[in-house]
């Protein structure tokens, strides 16, 4: 499920500094995004996502939609306009530099285990445990806040909601609504690769390999 995550940067923070950051002195723009993703970009409000590790072309695009009016928000949309596009690229490569941290939360056993069942509906995008997804336009999503997830999902199972990724939409329809609450909780425990799916992955890589040789020769 991609761009399942619509980041809100600190939103009364960036405001008041939008006047004087400038490019290449992006730290003290960066902090002001401390009052709602928490410092370096680990939040600590469940209904706040974690930005840190996140891929800086997802988190540039994200923004550049905002600014663009192509996705919803409730703030972020007005706030992120007084941004240049440099100012924009330059917080997305400070937080994509940043290690990623799942955050610790209450999490049902019972939905984790559900959720385990039905992670191929999300798997092919950000892969089984969510820490790989498929591309650099793709969140992680393992040990995010099972919260803000969820929001996230219901957004898009509204057809009234403006986002741009149709196949997140699609795939989010076809969900039961207990399913959404399943897939949060299973993917915010953080959860640890299978053996299989491990022996699988070596062996795509192995694949890649020997493609990468008949290319060369």
């Amino acid at each position: 499920m991609r761009k399942i995550l619509l980041l809100s940067v600190g939103a009364a923070g960036l405001l008041a500094a939008s006047g004087g950051a400038v490019a290449g002195d992006i730290k003290p723009l960066a902090a002001t995004c401390n009052n709602c993703h928490g410092v370096d970009g680990v939040s600590a409000g469940h209904s706040m996502p974690s930005i840190a590790g996140l891929p800086v072309k997802y988190l540039t695009e994200v923004m550049l939609e905002w600014k663009k009016g192509e996705r919803f928000s409730t703030t972020m949309g007005r706030l992120i306009k007084g941004y240049s596009d440099e100012q924009i690229t330059d917080l997305a490569k400070h937080y994509a530099a940043l290690p990623w941290k799942p955050v610790p939360q209450d999490l049902k056993a019972k939905w984790i285990k559900e959720g385990s069942f039905i992670v191929d509906r999300c798997s092919k995008c950000h892969g089984e445990t969510g820490a790989e997804p498929d591309d650099d336009e793709t969140p992680r999503l393992d040990g995010q806040w099972a919260k803000y997830m969820e929001l996230q999902l219901m957004a898009y199972r509204d057809k009234d909601v403006k986002l741009p990724h149709e196949k997140m939409r699609k795939t989010s329809m076809k969900l039961a609504e207990e399913e959404v609450g399943y897939l949060n909780h299973y993917f915010a425990s953080a959860p640890k690769a299978t053996g299989k799916k491990k022996e699988e992955k070596e062996e795509k890589k192995d694949e890649k390999k020997e493609a990468k040789k008949d290319e060369k020769k």
